[in-house]
C-alpha cells in the first residue's frame, strides 16, 4: 500500500525522483496513467494489469465505458525508474495535469498520484472540508 503526501519537484528533462519508500515498489516496472482527477496515476506493473483486467469487465456497448478505456489506455504509458529512482513524466501527461515545476506526490493505496501542487493544495482544502462535515464513512 503507497501512503502519504511527497513535495517533489520536475526537473527541465521532465524526470521527477520517486519518494524514497515508493521506490521499491516501482523497481520492476510502473505505468503511468491519466486520473479523471486530473492527476497522473503511477501503477506498479501487477497493479496496472489488476487494472486493465477490471476494465475488460465492464460491457463494450456501453459508450462511456469504451471512452473511458480509450481515453486510459491511450494515455497509458510504460516506465523503467532508472538508478536514482528518476522517471520521465511523459510530456502529454504533464500538459493534461498541468505540471510545472512543483509537484504533490500522493500514496493512493495500489497506486501513486503525481499533482501539481497548486491543483493539489486546493483540491486537498475542498475535500478536507467534506471530508470534515461527513456524517460517517462511505457506504459502498
Amino acid at each position: 500500500m503507497f501512503l502519504g503526501e511527497h513535495q517533489h519537484t520536475l526537473d527541465t528533462k521532465g524526470r521527477v525522483i520517486l519518494p524514497a519508500r515508493f521506490r521499491e515498489r516501482l523497481s520492476h516496472g510502473l505505468v503511468f496513467a491519466p486520473s479523471q482527477d486530473r492527476c497522473i496515476d503511477i501503477y506498479p506493473l501487477t497493479a496496472f494489469e489488476r487494472r486493465v483486467e477490471e476494465l475488460r469487465a465492464v460491457p463494450r456497448e456501453d459508450q462511456r465505458a469504451r471512452a473511458y478505456l480509450r481515453v486510459f489506455l491511450a494515455g497509458a504509458q510504460e516506465e523503467q525508474p532508472d538508478a536514482q529512482g528518476r522517471v520521465t513524466v511523459p510530456q502529454r501527461l504533464r500538459e493534461y495535469a498541468g505540471l510545472d515545476k512543483e509537484l504533490t506526490i500522493n500514496g493512493a493505496d495500489e497506486k501513486v498520484e503525481i499533482w501539481d501542487r497548486t491543483t493539489w493544495e486546493d483540491y486537498r482544502s475542498r475535500a478536507e472540508d467534506a471530508f470534515a462535515n461527513l456524517d460517517g464513512p462511505f457506504q459502498l
